[in-house]
């Protein structure tokens, strides 16, 4: 005589979908923040050489923001 079971099993096909979702959430999130913040820091540098431009070098821009400074 065979034996024979009537477990039921469940495939949790949901739970990996919302997973895929997460992780594609996840990565989209990164790229967008991590583009701003390069953005970002090339704005700070361009302002940064035009200020050396605009001053006439390194020792005139610190001159130049310490009187600013000072008042």
């Amino acid at each position: 005589m065979k034996q024979t079971s009537l477990a039921k099993t469940r495939t949790r096909t949901k739970a990996v979908t919302r997973e895929a979702t997460d992780i594609g959430i996840s990565t989209g999130a990164l790229t967008v923040f991590g583009t701003l913040s390069t953005m970002t820091g090339l704005w700070a540098v361009a302002c940064f050489v035009g200020a050396l431009i605009a001053t006439g070098g390194p020792f005139a821009l610190a001159s130049a923001w310490i009187s600013a400074v000072a008042g």
